[in-house]
């Protein structure tokens, strides 16, 4: 089954989208970038009240890949014990060292998530080489909001394939950029282990707005309903 990823920036949000039962609560700040990240205080916070329930995935925001900043902002979140750590591949540093450098970390508590960005240039290669770093998995998103969501982007074929090699190299798969529930239906089929959501769930599908308690139930009971039925 294909579970629901919800966003959310705060201690107040994370307990609206526990109570709606979500499958695992991911830390960001919508008004900070694509991945703009949460203070760690607020990480703690988060992951103190809710970890018991819900597994909690945090982004270490939108930074350059230099394998050194990279390595101490993931170093810091796996200090808080955050269950997924997510480094979204931005088009400026390097890659490959970067990776690298990722590889020789030791890392008990947290497993790493790579974001691959469905509006900039990338290649399924890439997976190999995260897989062979020791990442646990993949999220297909959007980096520029305003360009459209991922299933204007992509086409079914180019996230199917994606799904398949993320299956192949035995990664977690999650898919997002600005999704919405008319996207479900058509991504439901790629079985991917996780759908994204956070403008989806806002007011007006404004994703730096509030919560909508009724957007966030029909999107998790939309989810989970039996597809045969």
């Amino acid at each position: 089954m294909t579970g629901m990823l919800a966003s959310v920036n705060s201690l107040a949000e994370a307990k609206i989208v526990l109570a709606a039962q979500v499958d695992i609560i991911d830390l960001k700040q919508p008004a900070q970038g694509a991945l703009g990240a949460l203070p760690q205080a607020d990480i703690a916070q988060i992951i103190a009240h809710c970890q018991v329930h819900c597994p909690i995935s945090a982004t270490i925001g939108d930074l350059p890949l230099e394998p050194e900043l990279i390595s101490n902002a993931v170093l810091s979140l796996a200090q808080l014990k955050v269950n997924y750590i997510k480094i979204g591949l931005f088009p400026s540093g390097d890659l490959h060292a970067t990776v690298a450098a990722l590889q020789s970390l030791d890392l008990v508590n947290s497993k790493l998530i790579a974001v691959i960005f469905a509006d900039l240039p990338f290649q399924l290669e890439w997976l190999s080489m995260l897989k062979q770093a020791n990442f646990a998995g993949v999220m297909l998103d959007t980096m520029n909001k305003q360009h459209g969501g991922l299933t204007q982007l992509l086409s079914a074929h180019a996230i199917a394939e994606f799904v398949q090699t993320a299956r192949q190299h035995e990664l977690l798969c999650g898919l997002a950029g600005s999704l919405r529930f008319s996207d479900i239906a058509e991504l439901r089929v790629h079985q991917a282990d996780y759908l994204g959501f956070r403008g989806a769930l806002c007011a007006h599908h404004d994703r730096v707005g509030q919560l909508d308690v009724a957007a966030i139930n029909h999107i998790y009971h939309a989810l989970h309903a039996d597809p045969t039925l």
